[in-house]
């Protein structure tokens, strides 16, 4: 079968369910630790020195990251059950989750973090066993939104570290380092080649390391005295069990962020899906299921420990890329060597020395292009007015509270000040827009039939009532036609083999839009992903098309978009329809 981009699959060594020898995997395991090292040790390192909190807690904080990285890494590759994804996916702490984690350290210390994050691990637990259910609350524009505020509201608290240094310091040598950190990422970034890009922070961080040396910032004398071999001191901070109106006032903010944390894990449990196999393969959203599930997890282990949540971070999919080893040995054999360096202090010490200049110049390339994210999630499909709106009106209301730009002396008395937290009140405000567009939107016409051909009929009169309710002529009657019968062919043939009292029920909508209308057809979960298969007609001869392939290139020629999305319980497949032309200005 021919892909878009053959050259890709046919690169993988090592299927996910095949055995590459134990060396391959344990240096491709050892591949994925160095690569995410940084940001493991380096993110907890910021949030806490920029709280304020003592060397004691962070030893204790730098072990536990590791240690939970590494468990999460394992059990994200073994899968056990419904939790883990079954594919090569690296755990670490959440970037995403440092602006609220520094404030919950500042307001109440250790204890009050753990209750949050412990709170907010629930998050992407509940999403992970009913994930069907969020995708209309999970929009491209509010995710997008509140991943742009993430970086915008936390840069402010990073660059405060930017001239941190020694005593007696020179005042150039906080610039240069963290000049010379941003300057080797960025070149490299931009003029290597795509191993060499997979380096760029880590060789940025290493070179700002470099620079700092003879300038007096890096510290040899922490690594000096680490140990070898030995555990943190110890300094569990406990849970708060009266945790109070900061813990109230925090809460929706580190919601909102485990929702966008659940996001980025189902985007990269899809993405790594697509590069862990030879021949494509339609999205398994089970594998999904299961990420989120480990996700959840890895958030509980770290709040029960006392420390800042991890989440997927991203350097699986372009080490596979690399390597062609997406073995689930791979993955299991980095989660062991993680969980080994947390018991080995000097080398961890080597990472905490790295000087703040460096560690906040590679913090702001990492969510600079987190910020880039949240504007292509805003822009995916088309951009329209009311994703502008929506996303320009919340982001900007979210950067206003954050700095006190928006009535402060209201903001601060009202609900403890919960809206004074930048991605509570931005979330918020989008949330709300959206709502409003869903409340005022036309009303949803539905039916519940068989998934049978024999309904067919009564699907054809319930979508001319449709039409005519909406004003539209027989032209647009027919292209509904056309688009529901090829959807319902296409359903029943996924559904061949089942026995008749495995046939499944379909739930039909229709609702009007501007230009057209948007059918969705709910179904039980099948084998195939309709959306991913027709991405793949155009590269399919034509002499070795399937009869329902057949009809899945006519629908992709009848429908504006197609989206099918499969979960453990129901399938769903959203057709858009432009009406034609003399039906354009029916309203």
């Amino acid at each position: 079968m021919a892909t878009s981009d053959p050259r890709r699959v046919a690169s993988v060594r090592y299927e996910p369910d095949e055995n590459p020898p134990p060396a391959l995997a344990l240096g491709c395991g050892l591949q994925l630790v160095v690569l995410g090292l940084a940001s493991i040790v380096l993110i907890p390192t910021i949030v806490i020195r920029a709280a304020g909190g003592t060397e004691a807690y962070l030893a204790w904080a730098v072990f536990w990251a590791v240690a939970v990285s590494g468990v999460c890494t394992a059990l994200q590759a073994a899968r056990i059950g419904r939790v883990g994804a079954g594919y090569v996916l690296t755990m670490g702490p959440a970037g995403a989750f440092i602006g609220v984690c520094v404030t919950a350290l500042a307001e109440g210390g250790a204890a009050l973090l753990a209750t949050l994050v412990v709170a907010s691990s629930f998050v992407p637990l509940v999403i992970s066993l009913r994930l069907a259910l969020f995708r209309r609350l999970l929009t491209p524009t509010i995710v997008g939104t509140v991943n742009m505020l993430v970086p915008a509201t936390v840069l402010p608290v990073v660059f405060g570290r930017l001239t941190e240094g020694p005593p007696g310091a020179s005042a150039l040598s906080a610039p240069l380092t963290a000049v010379a950190t941003i300057v080797v990422i960025s070149a490299i970034s931009l003029k290597g080649g795509a191993t060499l890009r997979l380096w760029a922070p880590l060789v940025g961080v290493v070179a700002g390391s470099v620079v700092a040396g003879p300038l007096g910032l890096y510290d040899p004398g922490r690594v000096a005295g680490a140990r070898w071999i030995g555990l943190p001191p110890a300094a569990w901070p406990g849970v708060e069990l009266d945790p109070g109106p900061a813990f109230a006032a925090l809460l929706p903010a580190f919601v909102f962020v485990a929702v966008i944390g659940a996001i980025q894990t189902i985007t990269g449990a899809v993405a790594i899906q697509r590069v862990s196999w030879r021949r494509p393969r339609a999205v398994d959203y089970r594998a999904v299921e299961g990420a989120v599930a480990a996700d959840g997890i890895g958030k509980l282990l770290a709040g029960l420990a006392g420390i800042m949540p991890t989440q997927t971070i991203g350097v699986s999919v372009p080490t596979i890329e690399l390597t062609g080893v997406a073995a689930r040995a791979a993955g299991i054999a980095a989660g062991g060597l993680l969980i080994a360096l947390a018991f080995l202090p000097k080398l961890l010490a080597m990472v905490l020395a790295i000087p703040g200049p460096v560690a906040v110049a590679y913090l702001t390339v990492v969510l600079a292009m987190s910020f880039v994210r949240g504007m292509t999630e805003v822009v995916q499909g088309g951009i329209d007015h009311r994703k502008g709106l929506i996303a320009g009106v919340a982001f900007w209301v979210g950067v206003g509270c954050q700095n006190d730009l928006i009535f402060p002396e209201l903001l601060a008395d009202l609900a403890g000040g919960l809206l004074q937290n930048g991605i509570t009140a931005g979330g918020l405000v989008a949330i709300v827009m959206t709502l409003f567009l869903e409340v005022t939107a036309s009303r949803r016409r539905r039916i519940e039939l068989a998934l049978d051909l024999a309904v067919l009929p009564e699907i054809r009169d319930f979508l001319a009532t449709f039409a005519a309710r909406s004003g539209w002529s027989g032209k647009m009657v027919d292209r509904l036609d056309a688009a529901s019968e090829e959807t319902l062919l296409t359903l029943i043939g996924g559904d061949a083999g089942r026995e008749t009292s495995e046939r499944r029920r379909l739930l039909l909508q229709a609702r009007k839009e501007a230009g057209g209308a948007v059918l969705e057809f709910i179904a039980a979960a099948g084998e195939e992903n309709l959306q991913d298969r027709m991405g793949l007609l155009a590269d399919r001869p034509d002499d070795v098309l399937m009869e329902r392939e057949v009809s899945l290139r006519l629908l992709r020629h009848i429908a504006s978009s197609v989206r099918h999305q499969q979960f453990h319980d129901l399938d769903v497949v959203t057709v858009r329809v432009e009406a034609p032309e003399t039906d354009r200005d029916s309203r």
